[in-house]
């Protein structure tokens, strides 16, 4: 799965759950909240004044070095 700003929250985190963390040190803590599965991570990255490209570069590189 290669994770893009069009995803929701928690398609990522149906994918990987560890990817919960990087979100949360991102500034999303509020991962179960109705916005995770509504809006894009790109929109919640605007919303809380987050750098999206960066966030997915993290998550991709995570899930990469994660492989089930």
């Amino acid at each position: 799965m290669t994770v893009t700003k069009e995803m929701t929250i928690m398609d990522v985190l149906k994918e990987n759950r560890g990817t919960a963390e990087i979100f949360m040190k991102s500034g999303m803590h509020c991962l179960g909240c109705p916005s995770a599965s509504g809006e894009s991570i790109e929109d919640a990255c605007y919303a809380h004044g987050i750098d999206a490209d960066g966030l997915i570069k993290e998550l991709n590189e995570f899930l990469e070095m994660n492989k089930a």
